[in-house]
């Protein structure tokens, strides 16, 4: 993850998200508050669960306002409590009040996908298989959701189309069924010099024996598999590929999916189906007006 976790990319997220909120100007600060006061606040988190985002918001309160003085009390992927402090800020009250809702949007979600993934890890961690997310994230919110998940303790899938080839239902179906689609890609890796994994998803046991008979890929997707399919199909692979299951994964049925033998569980629920956790920023207080 740390070849998309860059400061460029984080940069550039964090100057499109403050032209997408404040535009020409935070007026209602720009009109209720002094130019000059100075003031600090905290970050208090109203439930239990796992902080994510905590150095995200140190970058996006600096890139607003150099001067605002940013202490960190935990650190991302630590275990909160309600009422535990994440950070303290200080400096520039319109700063603080122009930059808090882009720190709480951006702690909010990351923090609710980081409880959510550790809370599925602890439920498989009897077995090999590692959580996957996938591709199922907010438009331009991608690095930030897949940073929460390995946060919580996650492994990131493929981050976007150009790094991995995955052979789904539809590719498989217009190309002509697996042999075609398999072929057809590894002729056009080769022909373009791209050392990119294949993936091929698999719908039944018919199409594990397809994939095996074809060969030259690297893991294979048990989708929306039965407990009983998917076992037989883990015995079928036998280990000549990784194992993949997906589809509808919920938190009741993990655990047996785990225990099935397969190597990785993708989970789309991580990133596209959880509610934000519950964390506020308020004013504690504020000094003399300075000279503007």
């Amino acid at each position: 993850m740390d070849q998309y976790v860059t400061k460029e990319k984080l940069t550039e997220f964090i100057q499109a998200a403050f032209s997408e909120d404040v535009g020409d100007g935070d007026h209602s600060t720009l009109a209720a508050v002094p130019p000059g006061l100075e003031g600090s606040a905290e970050l208090i988190i109203k439930e239990d669960g796992i902080i994510a985002g905590l150095a995200l918001a140190k970058m996006i309160f600096h890139h607003f306002d150099k001067d605002l003085k940013v202490m960190l009390k935990l650190k991302d992927g630590q275990e909160v409590k309600k009422g535990d402090i994440g950070l303290t800020v200080s400096g520039k009250a319109a700063s603080i009040l122009t930059t808090e809702r882009l720190v709480l949007n951006c702690l909010q979600r990351m923090s609710a996908i980081a409880t959510k993934t550790n809370r599925l890890n602890k439920l498989i961690q009897h077995t090999s298989a590692q959580l996957l997310d996938t591709r199922k994230t907010t438009p331009n919110f991608r690095v930030m959701e897949k940073w929460a998940v390995a946060i919580g303790g996650g492994k990131n899938h493929r981050f976007a189309l150009y790094d991995m080839v995955m052979l789904k239902d539809n590719h498989i179906d217009f190309a002509g069924g697996i042999s075609n689609a398999v072929n057809s890609t590894r002729e056009y890796l080769k022909k373009n010099r791209l050392d990119l994994k294949i993936e091929v998803e698999t719908r039944n046991l018919e199409e594990v024996k397809e994939v095996l008979e074809v060969g030259g890929v690297d893991i294979i997707m048990l989708d929306n598999m039965d407990e009983s399919t998917m076992r037989a199909a883990v015995r079928l692979i036998a280990g000549k590929y990784k194992t993949e299951a997906s589809g509808g994964i919920t938190e009741a049925s993990i655990k047996t999916v785990a225990e099935c033998g397969v190597d990785y569980i993708s989970v789309g629920a991580l990133t596209h189906h959880v509610k934000s956790m519950d964390i506020s920023l308020k004013a504690v207080k504020h000094h003399q007006q300075t000279e503007a």
